[in-house]
């Protein structure tokens, strides 16, 4: 049966919104294998090119995977994560995964810099150094846990509040700090039990441990963090593109 798919310049945006609406409701199911492009282009009507293309998208936006040999399959319900995506920020990501973003921060406090901050960021040891602690939800589940460190005489009188949406965008408009490179260190690691606890997992629960360096345009470190993700809800994709 087709559905009535029209010919026009977005039609690929119809047939994807189309597909990941059966993926939300559950018609197709997580880790089960989606029809075939042929079997597609009969239900909608259209041509391979644009089912390719609809396809090409939810896989880029992680909502499916391809298997050589085996077709297309719905992703499971972790929460997939762009690591080299500077577009979307984190609430912008988490949207276009159908899910309810949260940002809350657990602590806002300036503290003297010990010798390893005095070092990254080019300061005198003891010279203000701003600490932001926040948690971030999807679907009112904890994610990630997130320490960042920000040289106080940069961004003095942080905003809490201001906090609880993109720190980047808060840097550029706040301060005409504008982020222009980040450095991040992925491992795998076992959490303290203080961040077991804020994340709502056991101590043995293997996390993602991220650790960056963010840059300004004139090339000074501006953020240095350490950010925990759990290793049962998260899911990075990871693009590279080669001229």
């Amino acid at each position: 049966m087709k559905d009535g798919f029209t010919e026009d310049s977005a039609l690929h945006l119809k047939v994807k919104e189309s597909i990941l609406e059966l993926i939300r409701n559950g018609e197709f199911k997580p880790d089960t294998k989606l029809p075939t492009e042929a079997e597609f282009c009969e239900k909608y009507g259209v041509s391979r090119t644009t089912i390719r293309t609809a396809l090409q998208q939810l896989s880029t936006e992680g909502h499916i995977y391809r298997q050589q040999g085996r077709g297309t399959f719905v992703s499971s319900n972790k929460v997939k994560q762009r690591l080299t995506s500077t577009v979307e920020n984190f609430s912008k990501q988490m949207a276009m995964q159908g899910k309810n973003p949260l940002i809350k921060v657990i602590n806002l406090e300036v503290i003297p810099a010990d010798p390893f901050l005095a070092d990254v960021f080019e300061l005198s040891e003891g010279d203000p150094v701003n600490v932001l602690e926040r948690i971030r939800y999807a679907d009112d589940e904890p994610l990630q846990y997130e320490k960042a460190f920000l040289p106080w005489k940069k961004t003095p009188s942080l905003n809490r509040q201001a906090c609880e949406k993109s720190l980047y965008n808060l840097l550029q408009t706040q301060y005409n700090l504008k982020i222009k490179k980040t450095i991040e260190h992925l491992e795998i690691t076992l959490p303290e039990e203080e961040i077991s606890n804020l994340l709502k997992i056991k101590p043995e629960t293997p996390c993602f441990a991220l650790e960056t360096y963010a840059h300004i345009e004139d090339g000074s470190l501006i953020e240095y963090s350490k950010t925990m993700f759990r290793g049962d809800y998260a899911h990075f994709i990871i693009e590279r593109n080669y001229e």
